[in-house]
């Protein structure tokens, strides 16, 4: 088992951390925006406040309460499963924008749909997956499934004149950026269905290869008809080594299923596999699809590197939670660790705002492009549509 890197020896480095996070913030102060929007979609890692407004929701799966938000410029909590800025803010920092566009249910709700064609919109869901039914159940109780984002995405470019013009127009569209992060969700519930299976005595047959294929199908499916409506920069971030966040490390404690890094074996197998698949899927729809470009973030890579460089003072426990690892909940209850630049994860499932910072600077370009490819965003939007 992987033990907490403390502390003091190490201080030198995490100030890398603090340093990559000051860039990144600064950047939408000097940056003339290089896209005319941005579109996200996903999971928990790039929700700025979508499950907010889920009423069936579970609390488990909100971010809408202290002390989520801390760091972020309200310090107060937004929606975001962060401490402050979350992925989707700091990309869009690199790309010039202040950060995240807003959530697609807010701007419902406020029929402001016209902010589509100055910033972009973010669709993402925390706890929702490729398939229909992840986060969908008793773990979150209602999440926006992939499907249904990439849904309302395309119902708003396609709306007739009729009901008040288009949202956007098609060179719009296809000079501005879709980032998409998701996956994670249906690695953690198939993992988990694994290890609980793995300890009754009649366990179903088990097929991982036919499962991540599934995944496989529904992202194709969903890329096909973010094209079709109008879409053609994608930038991709694969899910990480999902087994390696606190609540997975204490299941691999619990259950005796350690790998190398101290986090859940079976968990780690999935992402691993599911990489190059998602790599062959996107290299084969650029070449099927008319003008289809994207960038693809490697996260697998990315996190291995980063806990092999210890660039935190601590990777295996949250900031934000109690028992074993901080696996427990992130609420009011809880004191939040004091050197949050320090601490990979925030809370049980996700990174701290510095870690983010660390990701979104290689998606962009920024130093640790060999987990990026074929180009990475810069050069990606920089490209001709």
């Amino acid at each position: 088992m992987m033990a907490t890197i403390r502390r003091g020896a190490l201080a030198l480095v995490a100030l890398s951390s603090v340093l990559a996070l000051a860039a990144v913030r600064g950047a939408a102060a000097t940056k003339k925006p290089l896209v005319p929007a941005m579109f996200v979609f996903g999971d928990s890692l790039v929700d700025v406040g979508n499950n907010n407004h889920l009423a069936r929701c579970n609390v488990s799966c909100r971010a809408d309460r202290r002390p989520y938000g801390l760091d972020y410029p309200c310090h107060s909590p937004t929606g975001r499963f962060s401490n402050g800025y979350n992925l989707a803010d700091l990309l869009a920092q690199q790309l010039g924008f202040a950060e995240s566009p807003p959530p697609f249910l807010y701007l419902s709700n406020a029929g402001d749909i016209r902010r589509m064609s100055t910033a972009g919109i973010n669709f993402a869901s925390g706890g929702s997956g490729l398939l229909p039914t992840t986060g969908n159940n008793k773990v979150c109780g209602e999440a926006i499934p992939m499907s249904e984002q990439v849904g309302n995405f395309t119902s708003l470019v396609r709306r007739p004149a009729g009901s008040g013009g288009r949202a956007a127009d098609d060179d719009l569209i296809a000079k501005s950026l879709v980032f998409i992060s998701v996956g994670s969700n249906d690695l953690f519930e198939y993992a988990d269905h694994l290890i609980t299976e793995a300890n009754v005595s009649s366990p179903t047959i088990r097929n991982d290869t036919a499962f991540l294929q599934g995944l496989i199908a529904s992202y194709t499916s969903n890329v096909k008809e973010l094209h079709a409506a109008g879409a053609r920069r994608f930038s991709v971030l694969s899910p990480s080594l999902v087994g390696c966040c606190p609540l997975q490390r204490k299941v691999a404690k619990d259950y005796g299923d350690v790998d190398r890094l101290g986090c859940l074996g079976t968990a780690n197998n999935l992402s691993r596999q599911l990489y190059p698949m998602i790599a062959a899927m996107l290299q084969g729809l650029s070449q099927e699809l008319p003008g289809m470009s994207y960038s693809l973030g490697d996260a697998v890579g990315m996190a291995g590197w980063v806990f092999g460089n210890a660039n935190f003072t601590t990777l295996d426990h949250a900031c934000c939670g109690g028992g074993d690892f901080g696996a427990g909940l992130c609420n009011s209850s809880v004191t939040p660790c004091q050197d949050r630049s320090g601490y990979f994860f925030w809370d049980r499932f996700h990174p701290t705002e510095a870690a983010s910072a660390i990701t979104a600077r290689a998606l962009f370009g920024g130093g640790t492009e060999r987990f990026v490819s074929p180009v990475n965003v810069k050069q990606l939007v920089a490209a001709r549509p």
